[in-house]
């Protein structure tokens, strides 16, 4: 088969055997595959990224040296089974898959590892236990991003935004944009997107951002009607509580701090907007902190490989809670790819283009200009 192999930062167009499955695996066609910032970095930096993985116990994420077939943002048509599964879905059957497989006790990443090639390649292995039906009559093109909208899902669940409060997303990359999808399908009212590309903002719009801005003109954190409970100084955030102290003490016959607490509950007590850090680059956690009100929740979905510095003292001063997101469960991914098929997630804008196995490597160069392109997908039979 043709494939696309990664080789200290060459991306190749080789021809390899055909992958036989094995035991519970089943083997795809490849329709479509994503290309993710995680194999942008990869194609360069693998070694930073291996050296961390080996410090969580994953000792066999690609390094440069190694012979990697990337692509892990894959859905292809079920070509055969490999011995003890259960045959689940007839041959041609469209799926959409996590992408991990297990050799013996070692579960391993898809696209990321030489012991598991990915999408970038006329055909995969996928477990089947990991495998998901694509729903009937779903774009291919939509089905394919499943995976980073599952990133986004999952980012968003963990700033557990509500409908009323406000989202700030910084960096309208490919993950932004997906975050700014997921919070609009969560029905969150305001969503707030910040990037320097006008290119990018302009998908954001697309994407559902309410309100859109270039830092370079306007701060994000002034760009929407503040609620009452964003509090940008100290003497706003305390003198508040002083202040409704100083009321409940004037109504005779209430315990006060009962009325605090359930104040509390009801979602009445300052607190800030929720921030999406999309962007991954060192300084960008630091200006969130610095700048955001008060009592803020700070998701971090963009991925910084290089050592990184805020200070501690201005995050506690304005209780800001970070919040460090990576990937997603199994539910997510499902949930996220019914959410698509059913059209309650629009991620169309997110594709800027589709291109066959020789021209990868042009496409990892073009994805470098944020004017241009925001994901582009690969078509092996192209």
């Amino acid at each position: 088969m043709r494939a696309v192999s990664s080789h200290e930062g060459v991306l190749d167009v080789v021809d390899l055997p055909q992958p036989v499955p094995g035991a519970g695996q089943v083997l795809l066609r490849v329709v479509r595959c994503g290309i993710c910032g995680s194999d942008l970095h990869a194609r360069h930096h693998s070694d930073a990224s291996a050296d961390v993985a080996r410090e969580v116990g994953y000792d066999h994420f690609m390094r440069q040296d190694h012979h990697v077939v990337m692509g892990h943002e894959f859905v292809g048509e079920v070509v055969s089974y490999g011995p003890r599964t259960r045959g689940r879905w007839d041959v041609g059957t469209l799926v959409a898959t996590l992408p991990v497989l297990r050799h013996g006790d070692q579960v391993h990443m898809t696209g990321l590892s030489e012991l598991a090639p990915g999408g970038f390649a006329e055909y995969v292995i996928a477990a089947e236990d990991m495998t998901m039906p694509v729903p009937e009559g779903m774009d291919v093109d939509l089905a394919a991003l499943t995976e980073p909208l599952a990133v986004a899902h999952h980012a968003v669940r963990r700033g557990r935004v509500g409908r009323k409060e406000v989202a700030i997303v910084i960096g309208c990359g490919p993950i932004g944009l997906a975050v700014i999808c997921m919070l609009k399908a969560a029905g969150v009212r305001t969503i707030v997107a910040s990037d320097y590309s006008a290119g990018r903002r302009e998908l954001a719009r697309r994407c559902g951002a309410t309100i859109v801005v270039d830092p370079a003109e306007q701060s994000p954190w002034e760009a929407y009607d503040r609620p009452k409970k964003h509090h940008t100084t100290a003497t706003g955030l305390f003198g508040e509580a002083i202040d409704a102290m100083h009321l409940l003490q004037k109504v005779p016959g209430i315990p006060w701090w009962r009325v605090m607490r359930a104040a509390e509950k009801a979602g009445a007590v300052p607190r800030g907007p929720v921030v999406f850090e999309c962007v991954g680059v060192p300084g960008v956690i630091e200006d969130i902190v610095t700048h955001a009100p008060f009592r803020s929740r700070v998701v971090v979905v963009g991925v910084c490989m290089e050592p990184d510095t805020f200070r501690p003292t201005m995050a506690s001063n304005k209780e800001i809670d970070l919040i460090f997101s990576f990937c997603y469960d199994p539910a997510e991914f499902r949930e996220t790819l019914h959410l698509v098929a059913s059209g309650k997630v629009d991620a169309s804008p997110l594709v800027t283009g589709v291109v066959g196995l020789d021209e990868v490597a042009q496409a990892f160069d073009d994805l470098a200009d944020p004017e241009k392109h925001a994901k582009i997908l690969i078509d092996p039979s192209r």
